[in-house]
């Protein structure tokens, strides 16, 4: 009996321990999701200035080079950036992203090139059909998202050159509100005629004309490449900020199964204990009642 009242004392500590460990990530979950919901939030702006300037420059000049002719749907390499997580203890975040970006990218013709931002994206999509052709590390901090942008522009420009991929699609989840989220997705290049029109359905915010000063083309070249790191910024925050809100989900689930257990093992230890005391008085009603005949 003493035995188990050991065994128990021993399963509450490491409950309490536990508990503690998750109400510490529950808290740095809770402080991440509003750095990167505030990311986001201030990226809103820029991101409307960088569309503006775009159909500012192609209202004045809708012939320049940056709108690309598309091949034909079966000779189109498509590339898909997948934005998961590095670490676990997220629920089905990572599941549900993989599932929805393998079934979009079956439905596409061509050849697929994958890249995964996060290293649990990573091996589970090896185990589909599409395995990622490489992978990316994801920031621990908003400072560090920038350099990671740099580093898939950068490797998504030397694979266009060498004409290995032209199509690139973007998967991510989106925060809808609280711990929710859903999977995303969009098409980031080419530059082409529906994304032109998207641009031109942009209403102008005043009643002044927008006119382009200096090098046109510069300038737009400046604009497209702008246009294409907030567009990787925010899909990178947001799913930083969904990843953070199923973590806080998790650890919250996670709480409430040990404020259970412990309930549970409280109440064993305490009918265990009074067993092992109702025993030793029982013992001792008995020698007295015998020395006492």
């Amino acid at each position: 009996m003493s035995e188990s009242i050991a065994s128990l004392r021993h399963k509450i500590g490491s409950a309490e321990e536990l508990e503690s460990v998750v109400r510490t990530m529950k808290a740095m979950a809770a402080s991440s999701i509003s750095q990167y919901e505030n990311a986001v939030r201030s990226l809103d702006d820029y991101y409307r200035t960088v569309q503006l300037g775009l159909a500012a420059c192609f209202r004045e000049n809708r012939s320049l080079g940056i709108i690309q002719t598309i091949k034909q749907p079966q000779q189109i390499p498509v590339a898909a950036i997948v934005f998961g997580s590095d670490q676990g203890l997220v629920g089905q975040f990572n599941e549900i992203m993989m599932e929805y970006a393998v079934a979009t990218l079956q439905e596409l013709p061509g050849k697929k090139t994958v890249w995964a931002v996060g290293a649990r994206i990573q091996s589970r999509l090896a185990d589909t059909g599409l395995p990622p052709l490489g992978g990316f590390a994801l920031p621990g901090s908003i400072n560090a998202i920038a350099p990671l942008i740099g580093d898939i522009l950068i490797e998504l420009e030397a694979r266009r050159e060498q004409g290995l991929i032209e199509q690139v699609y973007l998967f991510h989840n989106h925060p809808v509100s609280g711990s929710a989220y859903t999977p995303v997705s969009q098409q980031i290049l080419p530059l082409d005629q529906a994304w032109l029109l998207n641009l031109a359905q942009i209403p102008w915010p005043t009643q002044n004309l927008p006119e382009v000063m200096g090098n046109r083309e510069r300038t737009l070249s400046a604009l497209v490449r702008e246009y294409l790191f907030v567009t990787l910024f925010r899909a990178c925050a947001e799913s930083l900020a969904s990843e953070n809100a199923s973590r806080l989900a998790a650890m919250q689930r996670a709480e409430k199964n040990i404020d259970e257990l412990q309930h549970d093992l409280n109440r064993c230890f305490h009918r265990l204990r009074q067993s092992v005391i109702d025993e030793e008085l029982f013992d001792v009603i008995s020698g007295f009642e015998a020395l006492k005949n």
